[in-house]
């Protein structure tokens, strides 16, 4: 471990209620002698009085942390994830959301924090990817994903080519497509019939939504694929972008969406030896 001694406390005031969880981990690791700091991502209006002067600027805070512990969903750590990768701090995620599939901890085992401040815990490294939207051979939108980057019709379908490094991949009119990482595999494209593929693969992951071709399958990439996509002629049908869940960027006709493995990461702390197979079944419902 480094020689920093500071632990962001990144709460989701909707999920934890009266920052109960996040108030017990800061206790505890106050008692081991680490500072820990509060923010807020998603403002302040249900976490009562005690938010008070302890909502802090998470990117000032990032600069001297040596880890960032979310309370909340796994929305909660993608919005740590696009503040913490380019600073390299690791982000270790306690569920008080539905799947949780990003995050280690469930609140029954917050008792493991004491291995963080021990140092005993491990950093598993996610694969990133950058996107881009070039109208007229310009780019007028740049962002990057943990997950997916997800493109969408309004209400009707949406005609989708899309290539990768320049051979055609497929071209199909459907409801859209899921650009996946494999930490993303286990979201929407899942749900949109694509592969599951262990999290710390790197490639890229193609997957068709709804698509009225037979014969539209999920395609997995190497990692160092260009994958473009073109949008066909769609009238006055509106589409859109979505990145990591986030708000939506309107598309048009004959843009042009670029999506490529990002020199960013994301690193994820891991306290545990279970398994890529044994998260899967748990997370995901599978019986015993």
């Amino acid at each position: 471990m480094s020689n920093k001694k500071k632990i962001i406390l990144y709460a989701n005031a909707k999920r934890d209620d009266g920052l109960a969880a996040t108030k017990r981990v800061g206790e505890m690791l106050g008692d081991r002698g680490w500072e820990t700091v509060i923010c807020l991502p998603f403002g302040t209006a249900d976490c009562g009085a005690y938010c008070g002067t302890e909502h802090t600027n998470l990117d000032e805070e990032l600069l001297d942390a040596e880890m960032i512990i979310t309370f909340g969903g796994d929305g909660t750590i993608l919005h740590a994830a696009r503040a913490a990768a380019s600073s390299k701090v690791p982000i270790l995620g306690v569920n008080l959301g539905g799947k949780g599939f990003l995050a280690e901890l469930e609140p029954k085992d917050l008792g493991l924090i004491d291995d963080v401040a021990k140092g005993k815990y491990k950093i598993e490294c996610r694969m990133m990817l950058d996107v881009e939207i070039h109208r007229e051979s310009e780019a007028v939108y740049r962002d990057f994903a943990l997950n997916d980057v997800v493109i969408r019709g309004d209400n009707k379908v949406i005609d989708l080519m899309l290539y990768g490094d320049g051979q055609r991949i497929t071209h199909f009119s459907g409801d859209g497509a899921v650009i996946a990482t494999p930490t993303g595999s286990t979201a929407y494209s899942m749900a949109a019939g694509g592969p599951i593929v262990e999290e710390a693969a790197e490639n890229i992951i193609v997957t068709p939504i709804c698509a009225h071709v037979i014969k539209a399958k999920s395609f997995v990439l190497m990692s160092d694929r260009l994958v473009s996509i073109e949008l066909g002629q769609m009238k006055s049908n509106p589409a859109f972008i979505s990145v990591d869940g986030g708000s939506q960027q309107d598309i048009q006709s004959g843009d042009v969406i670029e999506v490529y493995k990002s020199e960013r990461y994301t690193r994820l702390v891991r306290l545990s030896n279970k398994s890529f197979y044994k998260r899967v079944s748990e997370k995901l419902g599978e019986r015993p």
